[in-house]
């Protein structure tokens, strides 16, 4: 049987970008609308073309893009009060854009009808009309974004329902009712959003735009749905003002998966985390791991007994299965695991270990010893790959580290520090190398003297670096002599792992990280080197 459709209106581009610290480039944009399209969303609202003439170059250039699925739509106001709709430069933009959806805004609450645009209440409904009737006038399909309306809605209902329906009978396909505050609860838009559903023409098209002010984004839209919405604007991440808008990336699988609508084309919800990932690496953000369905942590487990059962059965603590959102199960390493966690994760590493056997026993209180001394292998895989090699006596260094030194110079008070790394590592056919290289700080040194003396011998590690790189003090009690974790992530472009150091020398923590990382991709390069054979 066919699923009922619920409309996808993606506003990244546009409500997106309101967020604090958030700018996206015109390139930005366009290959976002691209792989938006390639996901499956009904419409991509790209800006606002009278606002900025960044948005409007976007317009000009994505018309030239062979879109497969989406319609792009720009967005504005109602015209202004005293201006003839035809003269109005913000509606004249829209039509410039040249998109064949367009989307307006106006005012539903009475406050902001008499205090902040300060005029009456019909005018304000002739502005909506008159908006609304050109735009559809033009041949473009036009949806009509009640702003503020539940505040609106509960201070004059009877006005604000005259406002959606001044749009709908001047040519607005849907209306749209917005939480723009984002303070409104799950039960009162269920109360409201069935009233107007009740009074709206069954042609216009109820749809839903929430703001998470009070937490309830999610919930508000869903709700909105299940009274009648089939239209749900919102953005991936849940990026936007303030506490943001609604995050499609949790609407989308929870219409898809527990309320049996369609919201994207076949197959292509597995798609779902690699555009959330391309959206935070456009954004420059970092990824919130605890998002649902997307985050990294989404479908982590730690505990002992969790793990233990998903083993067994991965419904037991999963909610939906990692895979169908493009996301997978993750095992986490500490104090709290058992040997389900040992044995799953060096299943992840193609590990065979007998469950019954002594091996398990000596790598989890290999582990727990460990992390007794402040080490923490949650963000650190590959650190426990090399771990469990080591007690299997399995792990074959690539290098013998002979020493190294930091020098740290810094020769007047306004100038940089100068930072130079000496670093004599030793290889198991009988070669030395001696290299000396500078840095933006000790670590950094260490790094290019390290790859300096290891690239000719292993030129893989010429494609790695590091993404990123963090310190925590674990008994700061003992004040400069606390021990430090250092926990490092690089990458080769294509592979992204986590290392570990601890010590009471950030220095020296910093090294046995570095030295793991490396390892651990010159395994990785081992192994497909005898897999090719």
């Amino acid at each position: 049987m066919q699923k009922e459709h619920v409309r996808i209106y993606d506003t990244t581009l546009r409500d997106g970008t309101q967020a604090e610290g958030i700018s996206f480039s015109k390139l930005d944009k366009l290959r976002l609308t691209q792989s938006l399209d390639a996901l499956g969303v009904d419409y991509i609202e790209g800006g606002w073309p009278g606002s900025n003439p960044k948005d409007m170059a976007y317009f000009e250039e994505a018309r030239n893009l062979k879109l497969k699925h989406a319609r792009i739509a720009a967005f504005g106001s109602t015209r202004r009060a005293g201006n003839r709709v035809e003269d109005d430069d913000n509606v004249q933009k829209l039509l410039a854009a040249e998109t064949p959806v367009v989307t307006i805004f106006g005012k539903t609450w009475l406050l902001h009808v008499t205090e902040v645009l300060r005029i009456t209440p019909d005018e304000n409904l002739l502005l909506i009309g008159d908006t609304c009737r050109y735009l559809a006038d033009h041949q473009r399909e036009v949806i009509y974004d009640a702003e503020h309306f539940f505040d609106g809605y509960k201070q004059d209902a009877r006005y604000a329902l005259a406002t959606l329906s001044e749009a709908a009978r001047n040519g607005a396909t849907a209306v749209v009712l917005c939480d723009t505050n984002g303070g409104t609860l799950p039960m009162e838009v269920q109360r409201i959003a069935r009233h107007v559903r009740s009074v709206l023409p069954a042609h216009v098209e109820l749809g839903i735009h929430t703001h998470n002010d009070g937490g309830c984004a999610v919930a508000n839209s869903l709700i909105a749905v299940e009274e009648g919405a089939r239209h749900v604007q919102g953005t991936m991440n849940g990026i936007g003002e303030r506490c943001g808008n609604v995050d499609l990336c949790s609407v989308i699988p929870a219409l898809e998966l527990k309320m049996g609508y369609q919201a994207l084309p076949d197959n292509q919800l597995a798609h779902l985390c690699e555009i959330s990932a391309m959206v935070y690496d456009l954004a420059n953000m970092r990824p919130d791991n605890k998002l649902p369905y997307v985050g990294k942590s989404a479908f982590a487990h730690k505990g002992g007994i969790h793990v233990n059962a998903v083993q067994k059965i991965a419904a037991s603590y999963e909610h939906v299965t990692p895979e169908l959102v493009g996301n997978k199960q993750r095992i986490l390493l500490s104090d709290l695991s058992g040997g389900s966690n040992v044995l799953m994760k060096a299943a992840e590493h193609d590990i065979e270990l007998d469950k019954n056997g002594p091996e398990v026993r000596k790598i989890l209180a290999e582990l727990k010893r460990l992390e007794s001394e402040g080490y923490e292998f949650e963000a650190a895989n590959a650190s426990f790959k090399l771990l469990m090699d080591k007690m299997l006596d399995q792990h074959q260094p690539f290098f013998n580290l002979e020493g190294f030194r930091v020098i740290i110079e810094k020769r007047g008070h306004d100038e940089p520090c100068l930072t130079e790394a000496t670093v004599k590592v030793s290889t198991p056919d009988g070669r030395t190398e001696l290299t000396v290289a500078e840095g933006d700080g000790p670590v950094h040194a260490l790094d290019s003297a390290l790859r300096k003396a290891l690239t000719a011998i292993h030129p893989q590690i010429a494609d790695v670096r590091l993404r990123d790189y963090k310190v925590r003090i674990i008994d700061g009690e003992r004040g400069t002599a606390a021990k430090t974790r250092v926990l490092i992530e690089s990458t080769d472009g294509t592979r992204f792992w986590g290392t570990v150091g601890v010590s009471e020398n950030i220095i020296e923590a910093s090294w046995q990280a570095l030295v793991d990382s490396v390892e651990y991709v010159l395994y990785h390069a081992r192994e497909e080197e005898l897999s090719s054979v």
